[in-house]
């Protein structure tokens, strides 16, 4: 019989056992609808989150093109190199400042001028509506609320009194200039220009946004930009890429997602592993008549092929549906937080790839149990409940699974953002099972060494563990990768806070002030130094710098780790030491003299150098008002980032740098309970400069910690969701032993609570066992993410841990006692007489 005709035998064969039903198969069916929801509902909402971005690019970036100067106002050249193309155009100037209320109390805001032609596309909605006027500013309503402000009022920002004229309803570009240190204040640049804010290096961000003519693509013009602008270094952005860190960020975040709802589908797959097993099982009759009619092995694997794939795709399908369904309650929840409204569709991609994972899935765990099936004897299936044949599913079957497997993880690396991380996690999904798989053969072999044991619960519990059929390997793993997903998660999550919430804040300072200028340098000190409570001030010199190039090669040509790539982006810190600042740790190459004074020298962050690719004598040419200047790597130093105190990634020599025009940063440590006294008098001293509060800041972070750590712990929850199923398709699996087991103890005079105790014992050790490795593997997961992708400092969290041990124990007690009410429930005369 030939290919296709054993492929229409058993395609008919299929037809008609599917007649029967698959209800055996729920588990399975569940097992891969979990896993692509997950997946599908992470990737439809990544898709319309980037759709929102591109449809609204425009209206998000402000213009066609934006042209990013940095600290250095834009030249009139290019206005009307602009408006030689006949493009409209709007100037934008942030910076941080304070504003300081009638009350005295004071508030950081972020600080945005605009021009009359603002906002080129959508609308600026204030409330009430009224023009923004010379002499007024606009707030974020949260400001007015925590100041207690009033429409009318006067505010002070810099050294201008200014009247709130508006609250802001509707900001179109936020997500393109987003409020991250304070609330929003509005303002005109003329308004800007009376505040007296802008000083030689103070921190501010200048922007231009161009409006194109009808017709005229956006992509052309910024790389004609870019040409006849080459050496300014400006940041240049057309509106499909409006916002390239947003994208970064949900790129990173979709991708961990996935792998999180990945690892639900391989608990899963667990499950059709087991679910397909099982119901082959109890087809041994069907199968062996089968082969004793002379069916050959290929069309009986085909046949049982054919109905798990029908059953896999159904599952599939209601997955994608689940998934997307999921998407719109994922929307709503994260309303708040979501930078654009997602546009939510069908959207072909992520919903076939979750599909193409959920079949490659079904795929790799399903061939071995069917080809092995379909290989052993008749009578070895009719003994298989008491002695498993271990039949091996031949070198064919070996081969599919082998390709199922390879294509599952290519595609897991491949469609990953981050593919190291991707790969990292394949290679740590196969050494989880390895490890479960390991602790389900110990178990067994203790459980084994033990039936000595005097006791009847003790010794029968520890029985079923080890005897033909058991289902422990089975129990052990599925459950223990689940809770592995989920200890890892909680421990990261709880590192993270621990070092934001409970370590930083003791060794940060109260403030960090910014744009003090250098004639207000040593006054600042002084009077800094004086406030009761003050106990640190410490000051250093501050530039705006932009790398353009290293070792000759444009910044946006070099090639750097995902990791280290950021440093490239934007304007960066610079300043300058003839030592090294307090807390130096120099690994490689000596400081220079104090007395320096030759060509520009560079002390450049260890780590960022190794993702760059760069050491010791390479040229790294970087943007200073305008000018380029090339910065020798004389040494390489860590940086301790977590202190929170004044560091810089370039360190320069003194010299050159200290002839342009600069500010100063300052951090001011002390008693907490001064802050308020701290802030109003430096800052009625010096109103030009601002003072930023690290404990709000740190208290923004870690809000914003909980909220991604909620979206964890429910991916999380889905993953040990999929284990408790698996978990209970295993009992489900065995019900028909336990029931046969329960009759004959009875039978022989067991009472009801010596079989709950036994039971009791096995479930209870297989939850012990499978939790403590999962504590293990768990913690060994979120270390390596802390530390070598954090790049943070590891504590182990004991409660955590014994939460996830206990909690597994508890879960297989649960589906356990389950099982045997159940089959407790069975009366002994039917079964006896089927006997």
């Amino acid at each position: 019989m030939g290919i296709v005709g054993q492929l229409a035998l058993g395609a008919r064969l299929a037809r008609r056992e599917l007649r029967g039903g698959m209800r055996s198969l729920r588990i399975v069916l569940a097992c891969l609808a979990l896993g692509v929801a997950a997946i599908a509902a992470v990737g439809t909402l990544r898709a319309g989150i980037q759709a929102g971005l591109l449809a609204d690019g425009a209206r998000i970036l402000g213009g066609d093109v934006e042209v990013r100067g940095g600290a250095r106002p834009l030249p009139a050249e290019l206005r009307q190199w602009a408006a030689a193309r006949g493009a409209d155009v709007s100037a934008v100037t942030s910076m941080r400042a304070m504003l300081v209320a009638p009350s005295s109390e004071r508030m950081l805001v972020e600080l945005k001028a605009v021009d009359a032609a603002y906002p080129l596309y959508g609308s600026l909605v204030l409330d009430p509506v009224v023009p923004l006027a010379a002499g007024s500013v606009a707030l974020d309503p949260l400001v007015a609320e925590r100041l207690g402000l009033s429409l009318g009022d006067m505010v002070r920002i810099g050294e201008a009194q200014l009247k709130l004229a508006a609250l802001v309803a509707q900001e179109p570009d936020k997500v393109a200039t987003p409020a991250i240190f304070g609330p929003r204040a509005l303002m005109t640049q003329e308004t800007l220009a009376t505040t007296e804010l802008i000083q030689p290096g103070s921190l501010l961000q200048y922007d231009l946004r161009l409006r194109l003519p009808p017709g005229t693509a956006a992509e052309p013009l910024a790389e004609a930009l870019r040409t006849d602008f080459a050496r300014e270094g400006w940041r240049i952005r057309t509106a499909g890429t409006a916002e390239p860190q947003m994208n970064r960020f949900l790129d990173r975040a979709a991708s961990f997602l996935t792998l999180a709802g990945l690892t639900a589908l391989l608990v899963g797959g667990i499950g059709v592993a087991t679910g397909v097993r099982s119901w082959l099982d109890a087809r041994a009759k069907s199968i062996a008549t089968l082969r004793c009619l002379g069916a050959p092995s290929s069309v009986i694997f085909l046949s049982y092929l054919i109905q798990v794939l029908g059953l896999a795709l159904l599952g599939i399908a209601i997955g994608l549906v689940a998934g997307y369904g999921l998407t719109w309650a994922a929307a709503q929840a994260l309303a708040g937080s979501l930078p654009v409204p997602p546009r939510l569709a069908p959207y072909p991609r992520p919903l076939a790839l979750a599909a193409l994972y959920g079949l490659l899935t079904a795929l790799a765990f399903a061939l071995w149990p069917l080809g092995r099936a379909a290989r052993i004897s008749g009578a070895a299936l009719f003994r298989d409940a008491v002695q498993p044949a271990g039949g091996f599913p031949g070198w064919t079957v070996l081969a599919l699974n082998g390709a199922a497997a390879v294509a599952l993880v290519g595609l897991i690396v491949v469609s990953s953002g981050d593919r190291r991380f991707a790969a990292g996690f394949c290679a740590a999904a196969v050494g989880a099972l390895v490890l479960f798989r390991l602790g389900a053969w110990g178990l067994v072999a203790l459980a084994r060494s033990l039936s000595h044991l005097r006791r009847p619960a003790l010794r029968l519990g520890l029985a079923n563990l080890h005897r033909p059929g058991a289902p422990t390997a089975l129990m052990v793993v599925s459950l223990g990768i689940g809770l592995t997903t989920l200890a890892a998660i909680t421990q990261i999550e709880g590192n993270l806070r621990l070092q934001l919430v409970n370590e930083m804040p003791g060794r940060a300072p109260n403030f960090f002030f910014i744009d003090i200028q250098s004639d207000q340098a040593e006054r600042f000190d002084s009077l800094a130094g004086g406030i009761p409570g003050v106990v640190e001030v410490k000051r250093v010199p501050s530039l705006r710098a932009r790398v353009v190039a290293v070792k000759g090669t444009p910044a946006e040509q070099w090639e750097t780790t995902p990791e280290t790539a950021w440093a490239l982006r934007g304007d960066r810190g610079l300043t300058y030491s003839a030592l090294p600042p307090a807390g130096t740790q120099v690994v490689e190459g000596p400081w220079w003299p104090e007395d320096y004074r030759g060509p520009p020298l560079l002390s450049f962050d260890a780590g960022i150098a190794k993702g760059w690719g760069v050491g010791l004598g390479d040229v790294i040419t970087v943007n200073v008002l305008g000018r380029n200047i090339d910065l020798k790597i004389a040494n390489l130093r860590n940086v301790d980032w977590r202190g929170l105190g004044v560091n810089f990634t370039l360190v320069a020599s003194p010299g050159l740098l200290e002839a342009a025009p600069h500010t100063h940063i300052a951090t001011v440590r002390g008693d907490a309970a001064q802050d308020g006294t701290i802030l109003r008098v430096l800052t009625d001293a010096f109103p030009n400069i601002t003072g930023i509060r690290v404990r709000d800041a740190l208290e923004a972070v870690a809000a914003l910690l909980g909220r991604v750590g909620t979206a964890l712990t429910a991916i999380g929850g889905v993953t040990l969701l999929a284990g408790a199923l698996v978990l209970a398709g295993a009992v489900a699996a065995g019900q028909r032993q336990r029931v046969r087991d329960a009759v004959v103890l009875k039978t022989i005079g067991a009472t009801r609570a010596q079989i709950r105790a036994a039971w009791a014992v096995e479930y209870a050790l297989v939850g012990l066992v499978a939790g403590g490795l999962a504590a293990v593997a768990g913690s060994a997961a979120a270390w390596a993410v802390v530390v070598l992708v954090m790049q943070g400092q590891w504590v182990l969290l004991p409660g955590t841990l014994a939460a996830t041990v206990l909690g597994c124990a508890l879960l297989t007690l649960l589906c356990g006692q389950v099982g045997t009410a159940l089959a407790l429930r069975a009366r002994p005369g039917p079964l006896l007489r089927n006997e």
